[in-house]
C-alpha cells in the first residue's frame, strides 16, 4: 500500500503500517498488492486509475461544505404536500440523531443485544396505533409514497386470494399528493394493475376494484367525511386505505373510526428535519387480521429464558425478501433511526403536548382564513387542519402574490393557476401571519399592524363539526406520561442505548452488509439548517447547494462504477434493484421487445434480488452453483440459451454473496449479451471493487449502490439507506423522473420514491467520504477491506473450515465458516455461537446466509488489528467450549453455548445451578473483565413471541419486572 496521502484517510483504516506488515505475514504474502493480485481476476483489474480531484483534509471539508451551504436559500416553506418544518427537541437531537450509540447500531436481528432500538420501535408502532386507533402498526417503512404502494400490494393480495385474481383495478382520490399518485403508478404497472385516478365522491365501484386510496386531509387541505366513501368500498368487497396526517389526527377523528382497513402516511412532522425530502419514516397500520400479510418489520413482545419480558422482531421470516421469488415486497430496509426519534417525540410531549402543537398550529390557520376573508379573499376549504386553499383572480394574480411571498421570505404553493396553497407547521408564528397577510394586502385589503393579532388568537379555540370531531385519547401508556423533563428523557434514552451494542462498542463483523466507520465529519452537516431546513419541492434556484453536491456525486459515482449516469432517487438498497429492473424492463419496452420478463438468478444471490424481480413483473429462473460455490456457467449458459426469445436480464451479485471474485464473470456477462438480455450487478459488494475494478469493466449495464454500505452511511439500527443505481448510457434515458421536480431521462420510468433525491439530506455523508478519500484513499480502502478479511480467514480456518475461497486460497472483502459438523459432533447450532458471542462481547457474524449452518464475516476496513484479534480470540475461545461438549468436559445439553447470552442478573442470582461456573459464564477470556457489555435480556423464546402476538408497549407492570 502506498504511504497514505490522506489525512482522513489514516483516520478511517484500522491498521497502521506495522500491522499492516504482520498481518501479510499470517496471510503468507509479501505486500498487499500481491495480496490483491492472488484475489481479484487480472482480466478485470482497471488498467488506468480513476481521475479524481485531491483529497480533501476534514477541516478542508467542512469549510467546503459551509460554502455549499450558503448557496442553498431557506425560505419559510408552507408548501405542505407531506413535508412540514418541525421542531426536533434538542434533548433528542443530541442523544439520538448525532449519537453514534444509535446511528451505528445494526438492523436487530440478534434482539438480545438490541433491546433499547427494539423497545423504541414498539414506542413507534403503539404512537401509530394509537393515533391511527388501528390495531397494529409496522416499524417504519422507507416514505409514504412506498407505504401506499405497499398498501396496494397488500390489498390485491387480499382481494384476489378470495376472488381468484379477478379484480385489478385500483382507485386513487386525485386529492392525494401527487409523489404518491406516481409512486402507486410505478408498482403497479409491471403486474397490470389498473390506476384509476378521481373524484372519490362521484367514482362508481363494482367488484373489479380490489381497493382505493383516499388523503385526509386531502393535499388541497380539505377534510371532507370518508364514511360514505369507504362504505362505496366495502360495499364490492374491496379494502379502504387512507393516507394520514399524524399531527391532524391529534385533533381529528381517526381513520379507523370511519372503518378504514390500512392506514399509512409519514411520520417527518414528529421532530425529523425536512432534509430536502428525507430520510423520513412512513408508517403503515391495519387491522389485527391482516397481520400476517403487513409490510416491513413488526416489533413483538415475548419471553426470554428467564421468562422476563423481551422483545423481537416478531414474525421476522415475513421479511417478504426472504420469501425469494415467491416474495410480493422486497423491504428489507425501514427508517428505524428516524422511526425513533418520531416516537421520541411523542414520548417527550405526551398527548397534551402533541395536541398543544396541532391546536397551535390549527389556530394560527383558521386565524389566518379569518383575517383573509375580511380582506376579500375566497377560501375554499370549508373543514381544514393546517392548509387553506385561496382562490385568486388568474395565473397573473397568483404569481404575483407568490413573488411578493418569496421576497417576505416564504414559500407558498402554486395551484391548478387559479389557487395558492398555505401549509402552516409547528414552527409557525403570529409574526408569520402578520407577514403573509400583509403579502396578500398588497393585492387588496387594509395591512396588518403588528401585534394587532395577539388577542384574536388567544381568544380562538379548537372547533371541528363532530363528525370529525377526536374524543378517543391516545398515548396513555406510562412511557408517553412520564419523560417530559429532559432530566428524565435524557435518562431514558441513555438507559435504552446502554442495551444495545453499536459500533461504540465494538466490531460488527457482519457478512454482506460492511458496518464500517460512519466518521463524524461527514455526519455534521446533516443538522445544518441550509441542508436540514429545505423543502423537497422548493424552487430549484433556491437549492443550488444539493444540487451541486448532487451533481457531484453523481460524476463520481459514475466514475467509480465506470458508467454513464446516475439516479439518486432510490432509498434502500432494494429498491436500488427494483429500480434498475423497471429500467432494464422499460429499454425492452422501448426496443419493441416486451416479451423479455425472464430474469436469471443465481442460487447464492441476495434473497431481495427475486423479490425485486417479482415486483418488477419479471419471470424469475434460478441458476445453479457448483460445488465451490461459483455460479455454474455451463447451467447458466444452457438456461440463457433456453430463454433467449424472453431473457430480460441475469442480477448477480459480485464479489459474490460467497465471497470469492469469480474468475469466469466477464463470460456470463457476455452470455447474457449473446442472447438479448442485460446484466444488471447487485451493488452490495462493491466495496470490494471501488479503484480496483468495476462493474462497467465487468460487462453489467447497470447497478445499485447501497450507499450505507461502500459509502459510509449509517445503518442506523435498521435505516436509513440509500440504493442509487448508475446505468450504460443505452440505459439513460428511463431513469425514475417525478411528478413535481424535474429529474431523471426522457423516456422516464415512474417515481420510486416520494422525494426527487429519494433521502438527499444523507447523501451528504458519501459526497464528504468520497470527497476526504479521493481516489487513492478510496483504493486503499477496497484494499484494507480485503486485507482485514484475509487476515481473519488465515487466523481463523485452523479452527473452523472455510466454506468457499478462491482459485489462489483467497477470500475477497467477507468469508463463510462452515458450522454444520458442531451440529453433527456436539449439538450446537450456529444459532448457540452467535449467542455467545454476545457474552463476548460481539454482534454475530452474518447467521445461515447465504447459506444455511454458515457464520458470514466481514470486518471491515475500519477496524484494527487488536479488535480483529479480539474477535480471533473470542472465536477460538468458543470452539475450545465445542470441544470441550465433544469430549465430555461440558454437558451437551446445559452449557455455555446452550444458555447464552447471559445477564448479569442471572448470574447474581441465588439459584445458578449449571454445571459451569459463573466465571466461565461471563469472563470467559481475562480482557472482559475490563470492559464488559452486558446483554439486558436472556435469549428470547421465538417461537412464543410468534405465538403470542403482540405490537404495542405492554403495560408498566411488565416493564418493572425486568
Amino acid at each position: 500500500m502506498k504511504h497514505r496521502q490522506s489525512e482522513f484517510l489514516a483516520r478511517h483504516l484500522g491498521p497502521h503500517e506495522q500491522e499492516v506488515i504482520e498481518m501479510l505475514k499470517i496471510i503468507g504474502v509479501r505486500s498487499i498488492d500481491e495480496l490483491i493480485d492472488q484475489t481479484i481476476p487480472e482480466s478485470i483489474r482497471k488498467k488506468q486509475q480513476v481521475q479524481m480531484e485531491p483529497a480533501k483534509t476534514e477541516f478542508e471539508m467542512l469549510k467546503e461544505l459551509r460554502e455549499i451551504a450558503k448557496k442553498n436559500v431557506v425560505l419559510q416553506s408552507y408548501l405542505g404536500q407531506g413535508y412540514y418544518n418541525c421542531i426536533t427537541p434538542s434533548v433528542i437531537q443530541r442523544n439520538i440523531f448525532e449519537n453514534p450509540g444509535w446511528y451505528t447500531q445494526y438492523t436487530p436481528y440478534q434482539p438480545e443485544i438490541s433491546q433499547g432500538r427494539l423497545e423504541a420501535l414498539l414506542n413507534f408502532q403503539t404512537m401509530i396505533a394509537d393515533l391511527t386507533g388501528m390495531p397494529v402498526a409496522n416499524a417504519s417503512l422507507l416514505d409514504e409514497g412506498t407505504a401506499a404502494a405497499e398498501a396496494m400490494a397488500m390489498a390485491y393480495g387480499i382481494v384476489n386470494k378470495s376472488l381468484h385474481g379477478t379484480s385489478n383495478k385500483f382507485f386513487v382520490s386525485a386529492r392525494c399528493f401527487r409523489q404518491t399518485i406516481d409512486v402507486v403508478f410505478t408498482r403497479a404497472t409491471p403486474h397490470n394493475i389498473e390506476v384509476v385516478v378521481g373524484n372519490p365522491e362521484t367514482v362508481n365501484f363494482d367488484n373489479t376494484f380490489f381497493g382505493a386510496l383516499v388523503q385526509y386531509p386531502g393535499e388541497d387541505g380539505a377534510i371532507v367525511n370518508l364514511r360514505p366513501f369507504i362504505k362505496k368500498v366495502h360495499a364490492v368487497g374491496a379494502v379502504a386505505i387512507v393516507a394520514t396526517d399524524l399531527l391532524a389526527l391529534a385533533l381529528l377523528k381517526p381513520p379507523s373510526e370511519f372503518e378504514a382497513d390500512i392506514v399509512i402516511g409519514n411520520s417527518q412532522r414528529f421532530g425529523i428535519p425536512l432534509g430536502y425530502g428525507g430520510p423520513h419514516a412512513a408508517f403503515f397500520a391495519t387491522k389485527n387480521e391482516y397481520i400476517r400479510t403487513m409490510p416491513g418489520r413488526i416489533i413483538g413482545v415475548s419471553l426470554d429464558a428467564q421468562k422476563n419480558t423481551a422483545y423481537r422482531m416478531t414474525l421476522q421470516t415475513r421479511e417478504q425478501h426472504i420469501r425469494r421469488e415467491k416474495a410480493t415486497s422486497n423491504i428489507c430496509t425501514a427508517q428505524a433511526l428516524l422511526a425513533i426519534m418520531s416516537g421520541m417525540y411523542a414520548v417527550y410531549h405526551g398527548q397534551e403536548g402533541i395536541k398543544n402543537i396541532a391546536s397551535r398550529v390549527h389556530r394560527l390557520t383558521a386565524l389566518m382564513d379569518i383575517e383573509l376573508k375580511k380582506r376579500g379573499f375566497t377560501q375554499l376549504n370549508e373543514n381544514y387542519f393546517d392548509t387553506l386553499r385561496i382562490q385568486v383572480a388568474d395565473k397573473k394574480q397568483s404569481e404575483r402574490i407568490l413573488q411578493l411571498a418569496v421576497e417576505a421570505g416564504y414559500n407558498l404553493r402554486f395551484i391548478e393557476d387559479k389557487y395558492i396553497g398555505i401549509s402552516l407547521d409547528e414552527t409557525s408564528t403570529l409574526e408569520d401571519i402578520e407577514i403573509i397577510l400583509n403579502v396578500f394586502t398588497q393585492i387588496k385589503g387594509e395591512p396588518v399592524k403588528a401585534g394587532s393579532l395577539d388577542d384574536s388568537f388567544g381568544a380562538m379555540s379548537v372547533s371541528y363539526p363532530s363528525q370529525f370531531h377526536r374524543t378517543t385519547k391516545f398515548l396513555q401508556h406510562p412511557v408517553f406520561q412520564s419523560y417530559q423533563s429532559e432530566t428524565a428523557m435524557m435518562r431514558y434514552i441513555k438507559t435504552l442505548e446502554n442495551k444495545d451494542l453499536s459500533l461504540t462498542a465494538s466490531m460488527i463483523p457482519l457478512g454482506s452488509c460492511t458496518m464500517k466507520l460512519n466518521a463524524a465529519t461527514e455526519l455534521l452537516p446533516l443538522t445544518w439548517p441550509e441542508f436540514g431546513g429545505m423543502h423537497p419541492f422548493v424552487q430549484v434556484e433556491q437549492a443550488m447547494g444539493y444540487y451541486k453536491i448532487f451533481r457531484e456525486l453523481e460524476k463520481a459515482l459514475c466514475k467509480l462504477t465506470g458508467f454513464s449516469s446516475t439516479s439518486l432517487q432510490p432509498n434502500s438498497g432494494a429498491q436500488g434493484e427494483f429500480t434498475g429492473l423497471l429500467v432494464i424492463r422499460a429499454y425492452h419496452h422501448d426496443h419493441g421487445q416486451s416479451q423479455r420478463v425472464v430474469t436469471l438468478i443465481p442460487s447464492s444471490a441476495h434473497g431481495t434480488n427475486p423479490a425485486s424481480a417479482v415486483m418488477a413483473g419479471m419471470n424469475v429462473v434460478v441458476v445453479n452453483c457448483d460445488a465451490q460455490g461459483n455460479i455454474d456457467v455451463d447451467d447458466l449458459r444452457v438456461k440463457a440459451i433456453q430463454h433467449k426469445e424472453t431473457l430480460a436480464a441475469l442480477m448477480v451479485t459480485y464479489p459474490s454473496t460467497h465471497g470469492v471474485f469469480e474468475e469466469r464473470i466477464k463470460e456470463m456477462c457476455d452470455i447474457i449479451h449473446q442472447n438479448g438480455g442485460l446484466v444488471y450487478m447487485d451493488g452490495a459488494n462493491l466495496n470490494a471493487q471501488v479503484g480496483l475494478t468495476s462493474p462497467a469493466e465487468i460487462g453489467a449495464d447497470v447497478c445499485h449502490i447501497n450507499l450505507h454500505k461502500t459509502f459510509a452511511i449509517p445503518h442506523g439500527g435498521g435505516g436509513p439507506g440509500m440504493g442509487p443505481i448508475c446505468v450504460t448510457k443505452q440505459l439513460a434515458p428511463y431513469l425514475p423522473g417525478h411528478p413535481i421536480v424535474k429529474v431523471g431521462g426522457e423516456k422516464a420510468v415512474h417515481a420510486v420514491s416520494s422525494a426527487p433525491w429519494g433521502s438527499a439530506n444523507i447523501l451528504l455523508i458519501s459526497y464528504a467520504y468520497i470527497k476526504m478519500l479521493g481516489i487513492e484513499g478510496l483504493t486503499d480502502v477496497t484494499k484494507t477491506a480485503i486485507l482485514n478479511a484475509n487476515y481473519l480467514k488465515s487466523k481463523l480456518e485452523k479452527h473452523y473450515p472455510v466454506l468457499y475461497q478462491g482459485k489462489n486460497g483467497r477470500v475477497g472483502h467477507e468469508f463463510i465458516l462452515n458450522m454444520k459438523q458442531f451440529k453433527e459432533q456436539a449439538g450446537i447450532e450456529v444459532e448457540d455461537i452467535a449467542k455467545r458471542l454476545m457474552d463476548y462481547g460481539f454482534h454475530a457474524p452474518t447467521v445461515s446466509f447465504p447459506v444455511h449452518d454458515t457464520l458470514m464475516i466481514e470486518p471491515t476496513e475500519s477496524e484494527p488489528k487488536a479488535e480483529l484479534d479480539r474477535f480471533v480470540n473470542a472465536m477460538i475461545a468458543i470452539r475450545k467450549e465445542i470441544q470441550d461438549i465433544v469430549n465430555g468436559k461440558l454437558d451437551k445439553t446445559d452449557n455455555p453455548l446452550k444458555n447464552a447470552p447471559h445477564t448479569a442478573v442471572a448470574v447474581m442470582s441465588n439459584s445458578w445451578n449449571h454445571p459451569y461456573s459463573r466465571e466461565q459464564a461471563v469472563y470467559p477470556v481475562a480482557s472482559l473483565k475490563k470492559n464488559k457489555f452486558w446483554p439486558s435480556v436472556g435469549r428470547i423464546n421465538n417461537t412464543y413471541g410468534d405465538r403470542n402476538i403482540f405490537c404495542t408497549c405492554p403495560p408498566m407492570e411488565e416493564y418493572k419486572s425486568v
